[in-house]
């Protein structure tokens, strides 16, 4: 269940039509797969039009920054994240952070035709990142957000195993992270795991229960070179943040200010 203090972040961007999508753990927790967050992570479409439309949600919210770089668009553009923390007494404490730009990730506009509309209890709706896109946003260098893809994937898979797509099947196939589930799959879907194999070979190792462990250890293989990709992308963005630092950028007077 989203916390009623997040409900009101996402129900102020509405209002306010900001081109958003839930992501993080409060997305995690929309798609079955809780994880206890107080903060809330948005996708925002990069325009000045919608960031003008973003400002005035701060606004309303007393958001301020805490974090460098400035909520600029080309920071935005570039990959960077804008982090603020929220002041309005409905919403105290909740931490607000926006991205454009993601790794692995499509363009805004392609997020937002794939997006999934959820209705909260109090019949409020809420865009998400779709599944595999949020599956995508989730590989990151951080140990905590693999077992949260793990647990993503098996919650769809029960949910829908009775009667898969061949889209479904080949979502599985490609990001499952759990061995037994993944033998099921290819078991029972033979023909798509030989298609799936060219793009992930540790399917082959699917075929022969035997062996299983050497799945496991794929699967920790595959986790760590994608830990490493998130490593190499984030290192000239963490550098740039350095150099605002310690070159005593302008921007570093801005923490305090609200948007």
């Amino acid at each position: 269940m989203v916390p009623n203090p997040i409900r009101k972040v996402l129900s102020l961007t509405r209002f306010y039509n900001v081109a958003s999508l839930l992501m993080g753990g409060q997305a995690c927790v929309c798609y079955g797969a809780a994880e206890f967050s107080r903060d809330t992570d948005l996708a925002i479409f990069a325009s000045p039009e919608n960031l003008g439309r973003l400002a005035g949600a701060l606004r309303q919210l007393r958001a301020k920054r805490i974090a460098l770089p400035a909520f600029r668009q080309a920071h935005l553009e570039h990959g960077h994240a804008i982090h603020f923390r929220c002041h309005h007494q409905d919403v105290a404490g909740v931490r607000l952070d926006v991205m454009s730009v993601m790794r692995g990730l499509d363009a805004f506009p392609f997020l937002w035709e794939r997006r999934t509309t959820m209705m909260l209890a109090d019949a409020e709706a809420v865009d998400l990142l779709s599944l595999p896109d949020l599956v995508r946003a989730k590989k990151t260098q951080r140990d905590k957000d693999w077992p949260m893809i793990g647990r993503l994937l098996e919650a769809h898979y029960f949910e829908n195993r009775e009667r898969p797509s061949n889209a479904k099947i080949q979502f599985w196939l490609k990001e499952l992270r759990t061995p037994e589930l993944i033998v099921e799959v290819a078991y029972t879907y033979p023909e798509l795991r030989a298609e799936a194999e060219s793009s992930r070979p540790l399917l082959r190792l699917a075929l022969d229960p035997a062996r299983l462990d050497e799945l496991r250890t794929a699967l920790l293989t595959e986790a760590e070179e994608e830990k490493q990709r998130d490593r190499i992308y984030w290192q000239p963005l963490k550098e740039e943040l350095e150099v605002m630092r310690h070159a005593r950028h302008p921007e570093v007077d801005e923490f305090a200010l609200t948007i």
